[in-house]
């Protein structure tokens, strides 16, 4: 790490400063338009004290809202009086991502939750990955990444945690995670986990929350209501805020191996024979395939490997062969 060059964001906020800032995070970018350009990273902090720092992020992905909402919100209205601590708001993390409405980078097509550790002299989205995996994750004790389904996918209202080797740190990231208290909770299985942001955080031992808050390329009132009420509550878990988690039930899921995927093997148009909630049973039909490109031809059948509860499913009509059709997700008691 010694060996590696600065980053050259360059932060208009100072961490250490009490009271309630809100600025950027500046990164050089040369390009047509902009010789001497910049991409500019809206972040907030607010502090006081002493205490716990909560690093809170949306739109790791560009297409996912209900993180850029709720933070939007929050750093609008929450002021140092109410915080012992630090929280550091980035609303829309993968900037160039959220403005253009995509998954991934426009400059460089990087996905940001691929793209871990980073580097400083990489890519804009591996410059990125890299302040916050040197700079900003550091700094923080609990961390909260609020993903959704974006375009392609659609999931019911979950938060979730991984299974770690460490279980202490597992047991403190599964006690934030029902803290946040979604109508769902996930133990997530990572089909892709190498260069996530949940990896780079888990390794420095930080308590990580992640959610899954509904899809399709949008957000609403009750997704973002979701968001807003567990980032209060895993505030008020850690210390940060004043005041009583709001808890009600909450449906504790598992995805404990790669047969909880259904994977489309064909292309054409979607039939999704059952919703998002549903219980369905191993052997089940769980999607149909059509042939678009003719008429008068049987569709393909796609079946349930498992039972269990539907967790996810794939959101526009249209699929292509390698699109995840659906996830089973088990139901704990």
């Amino acid at each position: 790490m010694s060996d590696m060059p600065d980053n050259p964001i360059s932060a208009s906020v100072d961490f250490d400063r009490e009271g309630v800032q809100h600025g950027f995070l500046k990164l050089p970018y040369s390009r047509d338009d902009s010789a001497w350009g910049a991409v500019m990273i809206p972040i907030s902090v607010i502090q006081r004290g002493h205490g716990p720092t909560a690093l809170l992020t949306g739109a790791n992905h560009g297409d996912e809202y209900e993180g850029p909402v709720a933070l939007s919100k929050l750093a609008q209205r929450l002021t140092a009086a109410e915080v012992t601590g630090r929280v550091i708001i980035v609303p829309f993390m993968n900037t160039p991502a959220f403005h253009a409405g995509q998954r991934t980078s426009p400059i460089d097509k990087g996905n940001l939750n691929r793209s871990f550790p980073g580097k400083p002299d990489g890519t804009v989205t591996e410059k990125i990955a890299d302040y916050f995996c040197r700079t900003l994750l550091p700094l923080a004790d609990i961390v909260l990444d609020i993903h959704s389904g974006g375009r392609t996918l659609d999931f019911l209202p979950f938060c979730a945690c991984h299974v770690l080797p460490d279980k202490g740190q597992q047991a403190r990231c599964e006690a934030g995670m029902r803290a946040f208290n979604a109508p769902y909770s996930m133990r997530m299985l990572e089909l892709d986990a190498g260069a996530m942001y949940d990896t780079a955080a888990e390794q420095q031992g930080k308590v990580f929350v992640t959610t899954e808050l509904g899809g399709g390329g949008s957000s609403s009132a009750r997704s973002v209501a979701i968001a807003e009420r567990g980032v209060h509550n895993l505030l008020v878990h850690a210390g940060i805020l004043e005041g009583e988690v709001h808890t009600r039930e909450s449906i504790m899921l598992d995805m404990p191996d790669a047969s909880c995927f259904i994977t489309s093997e064909h292309e054409g148009l979607l039939e999704m024979c059952r919703d998002l909630g549903d219980s369905v049973s191993k052997g089940e039909v769980i999607a149909r395939i059509y042939d678009a490109t003719r008429s008068g031809v049987a569709p393909m059948e796609y079946r349930a490997a498992r039972s269990g509860l539907l967790a996810a499913r794939h959101f526009p009509g249209l699929v292509r062969c390698g699109d995840t059709l659906a996830v089973i997700a088990d139901v704990l008691a």
